[in-house]
């Protein structure tokens, strides 16, 4: 090959190349240490780290009428903040308890000591084992936090969960807890099919072993929390709590109490999360 052919074969393949790496995505930014809260995002095969600076107010004081949850959450919490041993976390129950507010509360708690949340979709759960080595070396310490969680049969996030939680020979560094909230106490689906014993369910021999084996992820967390409807009493004490803290007079208490009533009636739900979205409405209203 001549001098001259070489030359032109060198500037195609550097043609070729630079071709490439205009069509490959932006490689991702370097993670951002100071912040107190995290969202794993996911581009084209990659994962980095968001930082959320703007983040929901949420005071332990906010939250009604479960102070049991309360106290074992926070206790967890301060052992863990502390160094000392700590439990994963599953809180399970009703919708718009608590749970994940708790869990914000928790944040602002002890973000001042060095706590950190990063929170990841059940989409992204496959990359744990990443999340886990970027941050084992970090003097922070650091909740995976899954919001909303279930699983359906054979999702690979069931599976990347269970061994990050107490299933793999490497061991998770100290400076990690998981918390996940939901709606179902065992996180996978059950069927009545499956706790016939002796009943022929899709070929299984041992259907018993099925339900095990979804039963096995919630075992993993070694603190369970449970979160239960509020009666109306407590939801309107909420109602009356979050009236004051937007600064709203409840002296001429009965009329407000009947349209908090009929709110919750509308939502057919008396939660915690329906009581602030009353409270945020009739602050608008009569501002």
């Amino acid at each position: 090959m001549s001098p001259a052919d070489l030359e032109r074969l060198v500037n195609r393949a550097e043609h070729l190349m630079a071709r490439i790496e205009a069509s490959l995505p932006p490689l991702p930014p370097e993670a951002d240490w100071s912040a107190h809260a995290y969202r794993w995002r996911t581009r084209a095969g990659r994962g980095w780290l968001e930082p959320l600076h703007n983040l929901l107010p949420m005071n332990l004081a906010d939250l009604h009428d479960i102070d049991t949850q309360k106290e074992r959450m926070n206790a967890n919490t301060r052992q863990f903040v502390q160094g000392r041993r700590a439990n994963n976390v599953l809180l399970t129950g009703a919708r718009g308890t608590g749970k994940s507010s708790l869990v914000r509360a928790m944040l602002n708690e002890y973000g001042k000591d060095g706590l950190r949340v990063i929170e990841i979709d059940k989409t992204d759960l496959t990359d744990l084992p990443h999340i886990v080595d970027l941050i084992r070396t970090r003097p922070e310490r650091f909740i995976l936090f899954s919001d909303d969680l279930s699983f359906e049969d054979a999702e690979p996030g069931y599976k990347a969960l269970k061994s990050v939680l107490d299933g793999s020979f490497a061991a998770v560094p100290d400076n990690v807890l998981i918390y996940a909230t939901s709606n179902r106490r065992h996180l996978m689906p059950e069927y009545h099919s499956e706790n016939l014993a002796g009943h022929r369910n899709d070929e299984e021999i041992h259907p018993g072993e099925a339900v095990e084996e979804k039963v096995s992820l919630s075992e993993r967390f070694g603190l369970w929390l449970s979160f239960y409807p509020f009666s109306q009493q407590e939801y309107l004490d909420i109602v009356r709590h979050w009236l004051v803290e937007l600064s709203v007079d409840v002296t001429d208490w009965e009329p407000i109490r009947h349209e908090a009533l009929q709110w919750a009636m509308m939502r057919g739900s008396r939660s915690g999360r329906v009581a602030l979205q009353f409270a945020r409405d009739y602050a608008g209203r009569v501002a």
